[in-house]
């Protein structure tokens, strides 16, 4: 191949391939469906490998497309931090700017996002609500708000709020079946459990001596239908402190194993670590340590809402600032 390949080429593949649709890519980039086509034909014409599969309902990568994308994605980086390089000095927040959320989401978080796209006019902010990890390295997302101490290589986490988990479960369910006396115990009851990731069903639960296996009777990532299941005497449950306490205190739920199941959950913004940041990018992550965390769950007594994320999400105090890399 005589000429390298063009960027525009190269972009519009990317493109389509985070967006999974030609017509999103299209509105994403600003240009018209047929252009994205003629250039994804062109790159495939000019490397001679076919890189997506298309069908009218839906795109697939072939290797050779997936083995491309790794190395375009590479190449735009590097295109997009030389245009930061040189154009330092001009601070003006714009931009496009994906963020990845959990989606249930208090009030204040709201009001946080429309005070920010107020303050920022130039920015075309995308908001994605979704229980599943995105990958920032290669998923188009810039910022997430993870409820995980997880980290893939080459990103950052900020810590914005801890809270307590505790082991639940019913008076009803602990005659029937007994307390636990010991973690051992465990093994021996239903437990209710969320996901590992977002996606993955746990296996283990935190203990003061480390990771426990426990058998899971129910999985789910809404942390209110566990607290729900604890109270129908479905098992034992481990959720966060502010969902359980108005149970705790009316003695609809008991506390199980104290001192011996411990851990906090945590829900951090996480960033890619790059050398060149986007003002955009910048400025977002600068306003949700500002909140800090606000309203990530509901009062106890409020209404539910309609849909739950992760357990974890809410603290009795919160410890903005805390920073951490990943290895890589």
């Amino acid at each position: 191949m005589d000429e390298p390949l063009e960027t525009s080429e190269l972009l519009a593949f990317s493109k389509t391939v985070e967006a999974r649709s030609l017509s999103r890519a299209a509105a994403e980039l600003g240009i018209p469906r047929a252009t994205i086509s003629r250039r994804l034909a062109r790159l495939e014409e000019r490397l001679g490998v076919r890189l997506l599969r298309r069908t009218t309902r839906s795109l697939a990568l072939t290797d050779a497309g997936e083995a491309l994308y790794r190395h375009a994605r590479i190449v735009l980086d590097a295109v997009h931090q030389a245009e930061a390089s040189v154009r330092k000095a001009d601070d003006a927040v714009r931009g496009a700017l994906r963020v990845s959320v959990p989606p249930m989401m208090g009030e204040s978080f709201s009001a946080m996002l429309c005070d920010f796209a107020r303050r920022y006019p130039e920015v075309r902010l995308h908001v994605h609500s979704s229980t599943q990890y995105v990958d920032l390295q290669r998923g188009g997302y810039d910022v997430a708000l993870r409820a995980s101490t997880a980290l893939e290589p080459g990103l950052v986490a900020r810590t914005l709020v801890r809270m307590p988990l505790l082991a639940v479960a019913s008076p009803a369910y602990l005659e029937a079946r007994g307390a636990p006396r010991t973690r051992r115990d465990l093994r021996s009851h239903r437990c209710l459990m969320g996901f590992a990731r977002g996606e993955l069903p746990q296996t283990h639960w935190p203990s003061s001596g480390g990771k426990l296996q426990v058998e899971g009777a129910l999985f789910t990532n809404d942390m209110f239908l566990l607290c729900d299941a604890a109270l129908q005497g479905l098992g034992i449950a481990l959720v966060p402190e502010r969902v359980v306490r108005p149970h705790l205190e009316s003695g609809a739920l008991v506390h199980v194993l104290p001192g011996a199941i411990q851990a906090d959950s945590q829900i951090a913004v996480i960033y890619a670590e790059r050398e060149f940041m986007p003002p955009q990018v910048r400025a977002f992550i600068d306003a949700v340590t500002a909140w800090g965390g606000g309203d990530l769950l509901p009062r106890a007594g409020a209404p539910k809402p309609k849909r739950a994320a992760k357990s974890g999400l809410r603290p009795r105090s919160r410890s903005p600032g805390t920073i951490r890399r990943a290895s890589g």
